[in-house]
């Protein structure tokens, strides 16, 4: 006999009657359901532990819901939670209430280790730098040019975030006078409440300005494009999360509301193909960038990918080169972002990371000579001043950020973003979920988490003796190679030099790169 039928049979049995003998009416209301459910798990045939293990194999499910939370809160330490460490967590926590944000006894880093890498000081700090610093995107291409923070809140729709979440960031994003992108699921009721700047994302699906046959629609585009809240629109190629991947959104997610917000009809099933149906080479890709900016009036508008084939990157290089046209920024987003739900897989295994995507995009803009016209904005997992300035150092002109602005708003963390479930009622649409997110108490928390982590990156550019974070460069940054060495990251990464591609594209470490892009194809040049 097993132990369970030997032992855990009996002592239960015996438990009970004892139970029973005592509190016999409690015992049958609580006996009675459990002895139901133990006889459904006993002769049903589609879970074998149920079937060899009634009603105690259910313990198995309750550990695996309680797991994430049981991980964070008793068994990780504080710099081992991912995606998120829980310092990196309460990080923001603290910024977003206003809290206090020191740490005490030193930094709990290994600084002999690989995840050491720290930005240069200098003796002579200097305090004289201005309290704010902004970013003008499309002063030399757009009639309605746009002034903006240097951190803003990174992508992410209604449907992923719930109207609550989506009010709320909006709200603060007014406060704080930064900008708040909308994710590819256009604009809704809820981004348009509280009035704070929009940056219009475009995916393949042209939610917002989507003809009936998917494609896209230029009358609806100006119409929405036209609201004095729409600042930017930002075309996504790509994103970190699952980069190459289209999307299917269910008929039944597909709710009034949200249908209203993506011009799609109520109850139908919505694809969004891997690829937009506009372009399909670099220069019909800059043609179309040059039409939504005349068709919005005169607004920036530009791309944002994660990194795959570099050889691409080289091909919207060459194209700009040969057509004189240009984005006004290119939005970088790396491997490691994500907000929503996505294959494994592709999380995993699919995407150039924000650092080494970054620098090549910072290399084509260059070495082609547009880095003064086309603007880098850096996004991936970036949640400090420090990350901001790490950003800097490789190019970045601004930064943005998603999941830190959720946990301004009280996300835990849960891994429930994708189920609908989420127990803050940041990524959700069930009604009673979201109640406990009050708009009016989260709203000042995004603003203020924003705006601390400004002052951080202020106070780095202070230490470091430059005059804004601009000045930062890639020698201002250094990396560990190994436990007994450490060099600059432009000793690591290779950095070209102003206009090297169009002089002397030979010369360069990633000539054939170069020479594997052309400006009429996507296609590498065998």
């Amino acid at each position: 006999m097993t132990l369970y039928w030997r032992y855990v049979i009996p002592l239960a049995l015996l438990a009970l009657s004892g139970l029973a003998g005592l509190l016999l009416p409690w015992a049958l209301v609580i006996l009675g359901p459990l002895t139901l459910l133990a006889l459904w798990d006993f002769f049903q045939t589609h879970h074998t532990l149920r079937r060899n293990y009634p009603l105690i194999a259910r313990i198995r499910w309750l550990m695996e819901d309680l797991r994430p939370f049981a991980q964070s809160y008793f068994v990780e330490g504080d710099l081992e939670g991912r995606p998120f460490s829980h310092q990196a967590r309460a990080l923001v926590y603290a910024r977003a209430k206003g809290d206090l944000d020191k740490h005490p006894m030193g930094t709990e880093l290994d600084v002999y280790s690989d995840e050491y890498e720290w930005m240069s000081h200098s003796i002579v700090p200097d305090e004289s730098v201005p309290e704010e610093w902004r970013l003008t995107f499309g002063e030399s291409t757009c009639k309605r040019p746009y002034s903006s923070s240097l951190l803003n809140i990174s992508a992410m729709s209604f449907g992923s975030l719930s109207a609550r979440a989506i009010e709320a960031l909006n709200a603060g994003a007014a406060q704080g006078n930064f900008a708040h992108n909308t994710g590819e699921g256009s604009i809704s009721r809820y981004h348009r409440m509280h009035g704070g700047d929009l940056i219009w994302e475009l995916g393949s699906g042209y939610f917002g300005c989507r003809a009936k046959d998917g494609g896209f629609d230029a009358a609806q585009f100006a119409d929405n494009a036209a609201s004095d809240q729409v600042k930017m629109i930002e075309v996504k190629l790509s994103q970190g999360a699952k980069p190459g991947h289209g999307g299917v959104l269910p008929g039944e997610k597909v709710t009034r509301e949200i249908a209203e917000a993506r011009g799609v009809p109520v109850g139908e099933t919505v694809n969004s193909p891997a690829a937009h149906s506009t372009f399909a080479t670099p220069i019909e890709m800059l043609e179309w960038l040059t039409e939504l900016r005349e068709l919005s009036g005169g607004k920036p508008v530009g791309i944002k990918l994660c990194v795959g084939q570099p050889h691409e990157i080289m091909a919207i290089g060459k194209a700009m080169l040969e057509t004189g046209l240009h984005p006004d920024f290119i939005t970088v987003d790396g491997a490691e972002g994500g907000t929503g739900a996505a294959p494994l897989e592709l999380s995993n295994s699919v995407g150039m990371p924000l650092r080494e995507g970054q620098v090549w995009v910072r290399n084509m803009l260059v070495g082609t000579g547009f880095k003064d016209r086309v603007k880098i904005a850096a996004s991936g997992k970036i949640h400090s001043g420090a990350g901001m300035a790490k950003a800097f150092a490789i190019g970045a002109d601004c930064c943005n950020a998603a999941r830190p602005f959720m946990f301004a708003l009280g996300c835990v963390q849960s891994m429930e973003c994708h189920t609908g479930h989420c127990p803050t009622g940041v990524a959700t649409q069930v009604a009673w979920r979201q109640r406990g997110l009050v708009v009016e108490d989260k709203a000042p928390r995004v603003a203020r988490f924003q705006r601390e982590t400004l002052r951080s990156l202020r106070e780095i550019t202070i230490a470091m003796g430059l005059q804004s974070p601009w000045e930062i460069e890639p020698r201002d940054m250094r990396e560990r190679v190994n436990g007994a060495r450490s060099d600059a990251i432009d000793r690591i990464y290779a950095f070209i030099e102003p206009d090297a591609l169009k002089l002397d594209p030979a010369s360069t470490r990633i000539a054939h790169h170069w020479a594997a892009a052309r400006p009429d194809s996507f296609r590498r040049v065998s």
